[in-house]
């Protein structure tokens, strides 16, 4: 059975750094897709970033592109999200997710996974 456990959330000042991680386990993840999600109160989950694990290739909504970096390490079999320069808008609960496989259209939505941590909260004071 897939597991993903996120870790590494808290409170944040603007214009600092946070670095979340979701380790990965039960499959072979190498043909998967490995997604970033955040919700906001009272807002629908939206994607944040992504990556193809075999390749590495990421993608990233415009709102976090050039602000954070999405990773992973094959060795610890965990995914990262490196958040710089938090803004107060970037509060949520994020939450790391996995596909079994490309999706297309939908690899930017969460219909589009399979599986999903249970998510930290990320809180950035002004």
């Amino acid at each position: 059975q897939v597991q993903l456990v996120e870790s590494g959330g808290g409170l944040v000042q603007a214009g600092d750094s946070l670095r979340l991680s979701c380790a990965v386990s039960g499959g072979t993840f190498s043909s998967y897709v490995m997604g970033w999600f955040r919700q906001a109160p009272g807002k629908e989950r939206e994607f944040a970033a992504r990556i193809n694990w075999s390749s590495g290739s990421a993608y990233y909504t415009e709102s976090v592109k050039d602000r954070f970096t999405i990773s992973r390490d094959n060795a610890k079999n965990t995914v990262s999200l490196q958040m710089n320069s938090p803004q107060p808008g970037d509060t949520a609960v994020y939450y790391c997710a996995a596909a079994a496989g490309c999706r297309g259209l939908y690899a930017s939505r969460p219909s589009g996974y399979d599986y999903w941590g249970q998510g930290t909260q990320v809180t950035v004071s002004s």
